[in-house]
């Protein structure tokens, strides 16, 4: 028998939580039947299970299926996809490009997928589902589709609605009966993700070197057929030549074979094969004509098409959002085709100004964040040794990317010299900064960022285009911002002509209605320059078309005209160039009156 004192604090305290566990439940009770009541007289149902999201475990593309597996991508422009395919057959993958997105994609991925999406996820979306469902259309089960075919597409993190595409399409494909089918994810940083262990996308520089070549022979192709479709003679000539200058490409792109080193080391330097095949492939790169001699040949196609540089037609640079200053289908309201209707040149924006932007981005950070470590400061100014650690470690990463810059620029202008000239080189990355930031600040990230703002300045200001229009989705956050910001940048330019269109699954009607009145300006800007020119050289219509006729080269879309200051219009400039070559060569009107007769 105990002799201990008996305590009657445990017991209370006991008793106490035992009642106060008893309020709660009564309360959470009260609580659940009153929540039930009120969702009873809504006329809604209580959902018992609750089922929280878990990224599905996905079975990863791997070597071994890459003989019997096709790799869809999509979201560029045909010129783009064609080459792309070439070049991944070249690579040895099966691959297929996805059609253009159309609005009945637009539907199926507003379907299939969550709302307050922009248009451009539903549009790439729903072309997804559309392509698996036209494959089970013609007697594909789901599992064979599953089995045999992966999607490669690109994403992002960020303040703008990209990063959540990966999550829309795995959400779409399962609403839609597609659960399990295989997405890669490019990420814009931070590569591939699915692991590198017997990947079947091989990430190496046979990939990277083959994807970008394809992207900037893609961009140079389109943009040369852009600047002379609208000059063209005998319409359709342009796209029969672009017709066939394309599969010329593609084949060229599937033939290419990787460069390897292959016998050609001497047998003492066997251990160095790797780095030597590596530094090969970059040389070879940078020193071969694979592509450069092809691209002359395509130069000579379309050095066929006649042309007719005295139409006057106003010049409309595209920017925007990514996506919608790309694609070439519904997905921006088809406003391509619609402006080379109405008379006007479009100006396309490159691929390649996106990859510089990046590299740019990349070199701005390391700016910014010089020395600056996890959790860390920098070091006292008498710390000789950590200060120029960090000043090493700095200069050689940004050494490195500015490496890539020129070396990207290099490549990319190799392109337009080979393609005749025609194309526009790439605009500098530090230029546009350095006019962008004061209006829209070139850290925030977002979409295209600061660039929206920099390139409606750069093509208004160095005379390029006589209108800037910029396509973008309803509702981008980032597009959006520069838009705001656009309003102080036409007020500092008063002479500039600037348009902003939100497109979406609908509302074609308006978007073009808008464009025309903003396009009337910009021809009446054109015709007036084109006058101002005739006036300055002391010329008539007649008077060039009469020197043309007795110069048949400058009929040829190679045949160079020089841009001169403060004129935008290829006719004007044309008009200017006549003038020049008539004053060296002392030619006169009266010589071709004389000719004729």
């Amino acid at each position: 028998m105990s002799t201990q004192p008996f305590d009657p604090k445990p017991a209370l305290g006991s008793g106490l939580v035992q009642i106060n566990q008893s309020i709660e439940d009564i309360i959470q009770q009260r609580l659940a039947e009153e929540r039930l009541r009120l969702e009873q007289e809504a006329g809604l149902e209580a959902k018992r299970d609750v089922h929280h999201f878990k990224k599905p475990t996905e079975n990863f593309f791997t070597a071994g299926q890459r003989g019997h597996t096709t790799l869809l991508f999509g979201g560029l422009t045909w010129k783009h996809e064609k080459l792309l395919h070439g070049a991944f057959e070249g690579l040895g993958y099966l691959a297929e490009a996805l059609p253009v997105a159309d609005v009945a994609a637009f539907q199926l991925g507003k379907e299939y997928g969550n709302n307050g999406q922009c248009n451009p996820t539903y549009f790439t979306v729903g072309n997804l589902v559309q392509f698996l469902q036209s494959l089970e259309a013609q007697g594909l089960t789901k599992q064979e589709i599953i089995d045999r075919y992966v999607f490669l597409t690109a994403g992002a993190c960020g303040p703008c609605r990209f990063g959540m595409y990966e999550a829309e399409y795995r959400l779409a494909l399962r609403n839609s009966g597609f659960d399990g089918f295989r997405v890669l994810l490019f990420q814009q940083a931070g590569g591939l993700s699915q692991s590198d262990a017997e990947a079947g996308l091989e990430m190496n520089l046979d990939f990277f070197m083959g994807i970008l070549n394809a992207l900037n022979c893609g961009d140079v192709i389109n943009e040369v057929a852009y600047q002379i479709r609208p000059y063209e003679t005998n319409p359709g000539s342009t796209d029969e030549t672009l017709d066939r200058a394309m599969d010329y490409m593609q084949e060229v792109f599937r033939k290419k074979q990787p460069w390897k080193i292959g016998d050609k080391m001497p047998g003492f330097l066997a251990g160095f094969n790797d780095t030597a095949e590596y530094l090969g492939k970059f040389v070879n790169q940078l020193a071969s004509d694979d592509y450069t001699s092809s691209l002359n040949r395509c130069r000579d196609m379309f050095d066929e098409v006649e042309i007719d540089r005295l139409r006057v037609k106003p010049i409309v640079k595209i920017t925007g959002e990514f996506w919608a200053q790309t694609t070439e289908g519904d997905g921006n309201f088809n406003m391509f085709k619609f402006l080379e209707r109405e008379g006007a040149q479009v100006m396309v924006e490159p691929i390649g100004t996106w990859i510089m932007y990046m590299i740019h981005q990349v070199v701005q950070k390391y700016q910014d964040t010089k020395g600056l470590g996890e959790g860390a400061v920098l070091p006292p100014l008498w710390r000789l040794d950590k200060r120029a650690k960090i000043e090493f470690n700095f200069r050689n990463k940004v050494a490195k990317l500015k490496l890539a810059e020129a070396i990207f620029k290099r490549e990319y202008h190799r392109i337009v010299d080979a393609l005749g000239g025609l194309a526009h080189h790439l605009a500098d990355q530090y230029e546009l900064q350095r006019i962008g930031h004061p209006y829209y600040n070139s850290r925030a990230g977002g979409g295209e960022g600061h660039l929206e703002v920099a390139k409606n300045i750069y093509y208004s200001n160095k005379d390029l285009a006589h209108m800037v229009l910029s396509v973008k989705p309803f509702g981008c956050m980032p597009s959006t911002q520069s838009d705001g910001a656009q309003a102080a940048v036409t007020g500092a330019y008063k002479d500039m002509i600037y348009l902003p269109v939100e497109t979406s699954g609908e509302g074609e009607i308006n978007a073009h209605s808008r464009v025309q009145m903003a396009l009337g300006e910009a021809k009446n800007k054109a015709k007036l320059e084109f006058q101002g020119a005739l006036q300055k050289a002391g010329l008539t219509l007649d008077d060039c078309r009469a020197f043309v006729e007795q110069h048949p080269e400058t009929k040829r879309p190679m045949y160079q005209v020089p841009h001169h200051k403060g004129t935008i219009g290829n006719a004007a400039n044309f008009v200017l160039h006549i003038a020049d070559r008539m004053k060296k060569e002392n030619w006169t009107p009266k010589q071709a009156l004389a000719a004729v007769n």
